[in-house]
């Protein structure tokens, strides 16, 4: 009994943390999407602003059932890439990334600009409608459809696009097609994190999808790996928790946890790109092949 009451105060206490890191692997798998097929896409705050205010106009206007306003948060977005995608998917590498974190930073001043939605103030008292189970479950669908994807017809058209795009277009694959499919897909999951958010935190306002939560996005898939559909998960998971320790350890060496957070979390970019190119899902495996490499030299000695 009393275990159960430990994780009943545990979950109470942590129940944001948790949701969080919900929404945070869900915005960086949106990054992976993309990633998945060799493209630098970085107009997830768009996408997700985008889902953040369709949902919570939906549910404060007509109120709907909040699966539908979560529906109008994916779809939103994603009628949105195809048009977008279409020129902008010519472009590549850093060309690329400009464009889309322009298409961002357009989409977050038109909101400031528009008294519709609250302008710069954004909409507030939004119904508590996302819970940690919800959240849960979005993130297991979302897994679930980006794991089939691994072994499948399509997986392996888009792991010939990331290493060689020029050949895979000359084996037929209508490359074109699947990098925008592939954007219109990462625009519905951010879509739906933005809309998951503005449930679980009572409101949205322009200033939470600036240029600093592009970069979080993209050190959450880095950080965890796009090798793997499931790094991006890690990444986040881990990232999320980080500031939640360092909150503790701040006082104690007379740092301000803000400071001491962005150093961290940059120390640990560096360190993942130097010592775990494919992030942190790679470590089993770069743990057992130190392993396997340290007993065949003891072996062979």
């Amino acid at each position: 009994m009393w275990a159960w009451a430990a994780l009943g105060d545990f979950y109470a206490t942590y129940q944001s943390t948790i949701g969080y890191i919900g929404i945070n692997a869900l915005l960086a798998l949106s990054v992976y999407t993309t990633l998945a097929c060799g493209q630098l896409a970085l107009g997830g705050a768009g996408f997700m602003a985008l889902g953040a205010y369709a949902a919570a106009l939906v549910t404060m206007n007509t109120g709907l059932p909040f699966p539908l306003a979560l529906a109008a948060a994916a779809m939103l977005p994603a009628a949105v890439a195809l048009p977008i995608g279409l020129p902008v998917l010519r472009l590549r590498g850093v060309f690329l990334a400009i464009a889309t974190i322009g298409f961002g930073e357009v989409v977050r001043l038109c909101i400031v600009n528009w008294d519709f939605v609250g302008g710069a103030q954004g909409i507030v008292a939004i119904p508590q409608k996302a819970s940690v189970g919800l959240i849960a479950l979005c993130l297991a669908v979302t897994l679930f459809v980006l794991g089939r994807l691994r072994g499948s017809k399509w997986g392996f058209a888009l792991e010939a696009i990331r290493e060689d795009e020029p050949a895979a277009r000359t084996l037929g694959i209508n490359t074109a097609a699947y990098k925008l499919c592939m954007l219109v897909l990462g625009a519905a999951i951010a879509g739906v994190a933005g809309g998951l958010e503005a449930h679980f935190t009572f409101m949205v306002a322009p200033n939470g999808f600036s240029f600093e939560r592009v970069v979080d996005m993209l050190v959450f898939a880095v950080v965890g790996g796009v090798r793997a559909f499931w790094g991006p998960v890690v990444g986040a998971a881990f990232l999320t928790l980080l500031p939640e320790v360092l909150r503790e350890l701040a006082p104690l060496i007379g740092v301000q946890p803000g400071p001491l957070r962005l150093m961290i979390n940059g120390l640990v970019l560096l360190a993942v790109i130097l010592f775990l190119p494919n992030g942190l899902a790679s470590l089993p495996t770069w743990v057992r092949e130190r392993r396997r490499r340290k007993h065949g030299v003891r072996g062979t000695a």
